[in-house]
């Protein structure tokens, strides 16, 4: 089963089992304008609800990825190192950034699903 969240800060997470895969938002990347640089954490870091995980760069403005729920770095999506513009092609997909094996899977659930999100955006333009 898979299910997806969001984030008020334009991140999405997405469960399978008990990892959670973590990106920006298509919201986001549009905002960014082409993405020219990410910035990836190392496999094995612990991180906590709100610690940065991620940087990006783009055209516009640096903007760093926030964790929505805590877990351990079991993979990072290195392909963006060499392609950042992955993220701008195909951010809820390809353009993912890590993966966590979660500490607390019911911080998943205090966040955003999708109808609620698109109503965040709505609230935005």
């Amino acid at each position: 089963m898979s299910d997806i969240r969001f984030t008020d800060q334009h991140e999405w997470v997405r469960i399978d089992g008990d990892i959670a895969t973590l990106g920006i938002t298509d919201y986001a990347q549009e905002q960014l304008g082409d993405v020219v640089f990410v910035e990836l954490p190392e496999v094995g870091k612990e991180l906590a609800v709100g610690d940065e995980a991620a940087v990006v760069e783009s055209v516009k403005a640096a903007s760093e990825v926030y964790t929505p729920v805590s877990g351990e770095i079991v993979d990072v999506n290195n392909d963006l190192e060499a392609t950042p513009a992955g993220v701008n092609e195909d951010a809820m997909g390809d353009g993912w950034f890590l993966k966590l094996r979660l500490f607390n899977p019911s911080e998943f659930d205090k966040l955003m699903d999708e109808a609620a999100y698109a109503e965040f955006i709505e609230g935005l333009q």
